[in-house]
């Protein structure tokens, strides 16, 4: 098969899951709490904290246009790629991961005020529809006609992405026929196979870059329509990616066909991508796409820190993951955990549901702060300051403010904050998928509520145990009357063993329940496991317990930054000890009601001791990985 083939596609690849609309799960437990307080917090009030930057009318009056002045985000641009004309487009990204953070936020907590607020923004976002369709943030005068860095398709995506997520909670159909246009727009100005989208000359193009998540849309609109031209443009786009410079560029395909390439780009691209390849491989049978999704695959794994952590600070710049000295962004986090929710639907294969789990629970948990509302814009495993730097680590001609918790972070990029408030509400999504009729497959654990129709009846479907923090799954099953159902259950690959209510048989990373369900009735699992001790790329070790990883707190001394609002600003940490322990292999550890305990020793003292080590979502200041004594 040729590299850059545009020849007529035969029809897409079969896919094993099928992806429940929005709202149709809904977060429980401490989850919904969680949620509730984020959405109390920076997620649902970040419109007052950076009000310049939310209401700033990029995709209505305020349109970019040629010879548009330079924005002024409020940010340092410090570690950022040379070049002003990416700031121009900036404030879209913010916007509208934001919209969908809080889209999401609103109707899974059935907030009736946060609600509205929502129908207020989607009716003004729809105003600014032109009459051929279009919907983005450049004037007549600029769109679809680049040579240079834009951020025309970035828009666009974040955009339809908050706009679909509304159309599949509420079923508007006006919010669905506006998405139509909005994006056969787009397919009639960049005529698939024959324009050039990607062809933006030779400079910095990362929001170039970032549009080829058109693809994320595209794969959107062909699940809601089964119309097979949504694909096949998606991989158009891919292709067209790979023909044209790109300064983010670990997703052509040339490089990932070169067996000696490393991934050096920006993380977040470079996570974003996979799922762009991945909706483009499994558009048609090409054998070359599909092979290049496994290598790129492979590739990630290399820079995945032990906690789930997507390296790049703010660069992969080919290294490989250290849980000292690598950082990961919170929206690659995000970025990933997306890609591999679609990865998972699209092959069934449990492993994707693991490295979801893994990632949410450990470094995304453990890039929060455990009490005020703000995230770190920066993150490192082993965490031993929190002051803007890297543990410390001096960057000649940077001043690097990453590395500290933010509401906004808006003198670095307010856009992880953003996607912070995308990632739970993108997990709860993940929860269920369905498999046929008459299955429905529980891909990932967290207490939540589903509500769909199985079988041709209603289902209310209750997981209400305290999972990741107990191994146990607690069912509460309502049917409008007694049905034979399927429960597809993913096993955890840390579970040594299952034990369930109900006899299963096990294939492929599931359990499989069938039987005969009464209208009220209740499925118990329990997973066995044991305190794991793991080692990293330099031998060091980390432990596990079921889906969490445990760490030693480091105590610290707060410092206040940035004030926002009221409650609302910066925090720093500078630790109030240097100590630092090694593992000693013949010490045995021993799990208690959430916490390990075990002897370490203190390298910087030289002497033993007994450290009790908690979950890296409570922790600010930690280490995780021990070297072997």
């Amino acid at each position: 098969m040729l590299l850059f083939s545009g020849s007529a596609l035969a029809q897409p690849l079969p896919q094993s899951f099928k992806p429940l609309p929005f709202g149709n799960i809904e977060p429980a437990g401490w989850l919904k709490t969680q949620m509730r307080r984020d959405f109390d917090g920076f997620v649902g009030h970040l419109d007052e904290l950076v009000p310049d930057l939310i209401h700033d009318p990029i995709y209505g009056n305020g349109r970019l246009r040629k010879g548009s002045p330079d924005k002024d985000l409020g940010n340092l641009k410090a570690g950022d790629a040379a070049g002003n004309e990416q700031y121009k487009w900036w404030n879209s990204e913010t916007q509208s991961n934001w919209w969908d953070g809080y889209i999401r936020h609103a109707f899974l907590l059935q907030d009736e005020a946060g609600k509205l607020k929502a129908q207020q923004f989607v009716n003004q976002i729809l105003a600014t529809q032109d009459a051929d369709g279009y919907l983005g943030i450049y004037a007549p005068d600029l769109r679809y006609r680049f040579t240079s860095e834009n951020g025309e398709l970035w828009a666009k995506t974040t955009l339809y992405r908050a706009l679909l997520t509304y159309y599949e909670a509420t079923g508007d159909t006006l919010v669905w026929h506006a998405i139509q246009r909005a994006v056969d727009n787009v397919m009639q100005n960049y005529p698939i196979f024959q324009s050039e989208p990607f062809n933006t000359g030779t400079a910095y193009n990362g929001g170039v870059g970032h549009g080829l998540t058109f693809n994320d849309v595209l794969d959107q609109m062909y699940l809601h329509s089964s119309n097979k031209a949504y694909l096949d443009y998606a991989r158009f786009l891919f292709l067209d990616y790979a023909k044209h410079y790109q300064s983010e560029c670990d997703a052509q395909l040339q490089n990932i066909l070169n067996p000696a390439y490393k991934l050096k780009s920006h993380g977040v691209h470079t996570f974003e991508h996979l799922r762009a390849l991945a909706v483009a491989a499994f558009a048609s049978p090409d054998q070359q796409l599909l092979n290049a999704l496994h290598t790129y695959e492979l590739r990630i794994q290399k820079v995945i820190s032990p906690a789930g952590g997507a390296i790049g600070d703010e660069w992969i710049a080919e290294r490989e993951a250290d849980a000292t000295h690598t950082g990961y962004e919170f929206c690659s986090l995000q970025e990933l955990m997306h890609s591999y929710g679609l990865l998972m639907q699209k092959t069934g294969q449990a492993e994707y549901g693991d490295a979801i789990e893994h990632t949410f629970y450990n470094a995304a948990m453990g890039a929060r702060h455990p009490e005020a509302s703000c995230i770190a814009y920066l993150k490192t495993d082993n965490s031993f300051e929190m002051k803007g730097l890297k543990n410390g680590e001096v960057e000649p001609g940077h001043n690097q403010t990453r590395y500290k918790y933010s509401p906004a972070h808006q003198d670095v990029a307010v856009c992880c904050n953003p996607n912070a408030g995308r990632i739970a509400s993108y997990f709860v999504q993940y929860a269920w998928m369905q498999e046929d009729d008459h299955t429905l497959v529980a891909c990932l654990h967290m207490p939540n509520v589903l509500q769909t129709t199985v079988s041709g009846q209603k289902i209310r479907l209750e997981q209400s145990s305290n999972y990741p923090f107990e191994n146990a799954l607690k069912y509460a099953i309502y049917l409008e009357k007694p049905a034979t159902l399927r429960l597809k259950i993913r096993v955890p690959d840390w579970a040594t063993s299952v034990q369930c209510s109900s006899t299963y048989t096990r294939s492929g990373g599931y359990i499989l329940v069938e039987r005969t369900f009464q209208t009220t009735d209740h499925l118990n699992i329990r997973f066995e496991t044991r305190i794991e001790v793991k080692t990293d790329a330099n031998a060091a070790c980390f432990f596990q317990y079921g889906p969490l990883l445990y760490a030693s707190p480091i105590a610290a001394e707060e410092q206040k930054g940035k004030k926002y609002a009221p409650g609302y600003q910066d925090l720093l940490y500078s630790p109030l000890s240097s100590d630092r322990y090694a593992f000693i292999p013949d010490h045995k550890a021993r799990y208690d009601n959430g916490t390990i305990e075990l002897r370490l020793k203190n390298t910087s003292q030289g002497k033993i001791e007994d450290v009790i080590l908690v979950p890296l979502g409570q922790t600010i200041l930690r280490q995780l990985t021990f070297p072997k004594n």
